[in-house]
């Protein structure tokens, strides 16, 4: 091949090379043009929602206020023994369940109490919930009572003490002085027993593994189950107690079969269920009764008027000081009724406690009179009682 040949073929390639480069580059031009606008709505698109979400955000911050609050607790008050939710649109009602230890029964104790239980499941007639909650056991309230008792026995063993050092001192028997030392000795080991009592109490109360269950059966009222548009708010909630309270005392009947007892959950046995509830790990060191106590729910005190209050105070003294005179009157007028009596029954007697005063005087000198004289003086006496009967009768009638 030549070298003209060679050139011309070099020519050739180099041109189509040129070409496909060309076309290459108008292809890639052209996807880049389709591609741009669907990355620039994508963007759009993330940018919209990211402005949104922005906006949600700072619309629920806006909007976290009190409402929200109590919409995520689920209940609006508690009223009446009762729970209040959906802005008086639904009522419930609590009965706590005392357990039974199934396991320690016999076989008739346990097959009485699953009989029962089916009955109660027949007679139900209206949705139940069953809720159990598992508290630690407080035993706070238990050692405060047991340290007052010790104190309490403290007291009572040193009196015992000092009693027996003064009768030792003053020299006394030896039956008195062991008697006194059996009473101190038994004081000392009821003091040294309550103390080791209140110890081990108070190690076993640092146990937090010590818990409970506590069983509840919770029903519910639906005002709109009827036609409440001709009833006001208290009317409502009249009848909203009347059927759970009727509801609640047949549950309780029918428990009571299977040996299982209940009682209604006052509105404070409801506020310690639900503080509970809510405050699972802080109920534990802090519980109701200290938060109520502290005020938590008070978010401002205000002092009475002074006017109110002196009013108040005059009525309680009125109260007070009518009672006591009532009391002292009562009392002043029962003794005055039994002397009355007492010398109604002596005037009634009077005869008769004459003739035996007699009898016992004439009793007294037979020894000088003699047999016959006292025998005929008794008949006298006997005589002259009903003379005197018949004259005192006759001067009733004159008068």
């Amino acid at each position: 091949m030549s070298n003209d040949q060679i050139s011309s073929l070099l020519s050739i390639v180099l041109i189509v090379m040129l070409v496909v480069l060309f076309l290459l580059v108008i292809i890639y031009f052209i996807v880049r043009a389709k591609t741009n606008p669907k990355k620039e709505k994508k963007t759009k698109d993330n940018l919209s929602r990211a402005n949104t979400k922005t906006s949600t955000q700072k619309s629920t911050a806006i909007s976290y206020n009190k409402q929200s609050i109590y919409s995520f607790m689920e209940f609006d008050k508690i009223e009446d023994n009762m729970i209040v939710r959906k802005n008086g649109n639904k009522f419930l009602m609590v009965i706590e369940c005392q357990g039974v230890n199934y396991d320690l029964m016999s076989g008739l104790e346990k097959n009485s109490v699953e009989q029962g239980f089916i009955q109660f499941l027949n007679t139900l007639r209206y949705p139940i919930q069953i809720y159990v909650q598992t508290r630690t056991v407080n035993l706070e309230s238990g050692i405060i009572k047991y340290k007052d008792r010790i104190n309490a026995i403290r007291d009572r063993l040193q009196k015992k003490q000092m009693e027996y050092a003064r009768k030792e001192a003053m020299g006394y028997s030896p039956v008195e002085l062991n008697k006194a030392k059996l009473e101190v000795t038994r004081e000392q080991n009821l003091y040294e027993y309550g103390v080791d009592l209140v110890n081990n109490t108070e190690r076993m109360s640092l146990n937090k593994n010590i818990l409970r269950k506590h069983y509840y059966i919770i029903i519910d009222y639906v005002p709109e189950d009827i036609n409440t548009s001709d009833y006001g708010k208290d009317e409502i909630t009249g009848m909203a107690f009347s059927e759970l309270y009727t509801k609640a005392q047949a549950i309780i009947s029918a428990l009571a079969v299977c040996n299982v007892n209940g009682k209604i959950l006052d509105s404070n046995g409801l506020a310690e269920l639900l503080y509970i509830a809510y405050n699972r790990d802080d109920a534990e060191i802090y519980d109701l009764e200290k938060a109520l106590n502290a005020g938590y729910d008070e978010l401002y005190s205000t002092g009475e008027d002074v006017l109110q209050k002196r009013m108040k105070e005059l009525d309680e003294k009125i109260e007070r000081d009518a009672q006591q005179l009532a009391n002292e009157s009562l009392r002043e007028a029962m003794v005055e009724t039994e002397e009355q009596k007492k010398v109604r029954e002596k005037e009634e007697q009077m005869d008769e406690l004459i003739k035996q005063m007699a009898q016992i005087i004439i009793d007294e000198n037979q020894e000088l009179v003699g047999s016959e004289v006292a025998e005929k003086a008794k008949e006298k006496v006997t005589k002259q009682k009903r003379t005197r009967k018949k004259v005192t009768k006759t001067e009733e009638e004159e008068g």
